[in-house]
């Protein structure tokens, strides 16, 4: 078995929800054997600095991990660029890692989960990441692997190795030929509707996401994320604390428990069915789709 994944854990200015998050992490058998890796963003205003600071408190606390190693940011660099630098500094030493945000709850088999998956899927570059979370889609009861494979990738809860992430494009240096290319977008759609109008919204600078960039590296190389038919992680950001959700309950899981980690594709297959709720549970209506469809034309 390979040398377990670090945890790289990005906090900003929720600290009731980062208690949250570390006390169900402490709560997996692996968290005292993993390296704990803490980035902190830098307040915006001063208005977010008291909860800056107090987060900083909690931070400053924290045991039950193999090492804690905490990175504070003077300045603000926001979520995204938050992320990409801290995954590629620490993925540098340990070759593959675990992402977490200050905005979840985990199964208590969460870390052993991802290590395993992380540890099965190594050498095959069409796997690109690993879930911790699943969205709330119907899984046939016919189907008995534990995980299944999706062009989407996730941003909850999640896991990748450094010759994958190093591929990712940050810059998407390639967008305007990709937005004329109906048949590239459709492809890109098929991890949802949602995705090519997000990516848009990225390279023009109206929203900062990592995430859609991500997914992005997925399609472009061809590869897929790997799910659990059960959700490890759950987020408690759709209260409206976060930055890009607003409040809704669509998102809300129950934790799954432990897997065997029995029936495990030897590569990556695509099952229909599980791939049509997966795209079902991302639908645009019909009015949606034209204005995506209008949003997207006037970058022609």
């Amino acid at each position: 078995m390979q040398e377990l994944a670090p945890i790289v854990l990005f906090v900003y200015n929720r600290p009731w929800h980062l208690k949250q998050t570390l006390s169900s992490l402490k709560q997996n058998d692996s968290a005292q054997n993993s390296a704990l890796y803490i980035f902190s963003d830098g307040s915006k205003s001063e208005s977010d600095r008291k909860f800056v600071d107090e987060v900083r408190e909690i931070i400053n606390a924290v045991d039950g991990f193999k090492t804690v190693n905490i990175i504070l940011r003077d300045k603000n660099l926001g979520l995204a660029n938050s992320v990409i630098s801290g995954v590629s500094k620490v993925i540098k030493k340990y070759v593959h890692v675990i992402v977490v945000e200050d905005d979840m709850i985990f199964s208590k088999s969460f870390l052993e989960y991802m290590n395993k998956i992380l540890y099965f899927y190594q050498h095959d570059m069409k796997v690109f990441s690993v879930s911790g979370y699943n969205f709330p889609i119907s899984i046939p009861s016919s189907y008995k692997n534990e995980i299944y494979f999706s062009q989407r990738a996730s941003s909850w809860g999640w896991a990748t190795w450094q010759n994958r992430w190093d591929k990712a494009d940050w810059n998407v240096a390639d967008f305007n030929n990709f937005i004329t290319d109906r048949d590239a977008v459709r492809t890109f759609n098929m991890g949802g509707d949602d995705l090519t109008l997000m990516l848009k919204k990225q390279v023009e600078g109206k929203i900062d996401s990592w995430a859609v960039r991500w997914c992005y590296a997925h399609y472009k190389n061809k590869a897929y994320c790997a799910y659990p038919t059960k959700s490890f992680v759950m987020n408690i950001g759709t209260d409206k604390s976060g930055t890009h959700l607003k409040k809704t309950k669509k998102y809300n899981v129950k934790l799954g428990e432990f897997l065997k980690l029995q029936n495990l594709p030897e590569s990556v297959f695509i099952d229909d069915q599980i791939i049509k709720n997966f795209q079902s549970f991302f639908k645009k209506n019909i009015l949606q789709k034209i204005y995506n469809n209008l949003k997207r034309m006037i970058s022609l």
